[in-house]
């Protein structure tokens, strides 16, 4: 079967998946949901060590004036 439309959604939270799911299902729409992220695991794995860090009180705080001396 060609599929002539396709419909992207992007939900917030669990309830509007949900919600979504059953309005599909009601119409005996076919759906299927991707499984795969648009970034890179070790990306994301990075960022989590990073904010599980300053969770822990490892951060490290800077000034403006300090940020825009990292920027010149």
């Amino acid at each position: 079967m060609k599929t002539h439309n396709i419909l992207i959604a992007h939900p917030s939270n669990e309830q509007e998946m949900n919600t979504i799911k059953a309005f599909f299902e009601a119409l005996k729409i076919k759906f299927e949901v991707a499984k795969d992220t648009p970034y890179n695991p070790e990306f994301v794995a990075k960022i989590e060590r990073g904010r599980e860090e300053y969770r822990k009180g490892k951060g490290t705080s800077i000034s403006i004036n300090e940020l825009n001396n990292l920027c010149k």
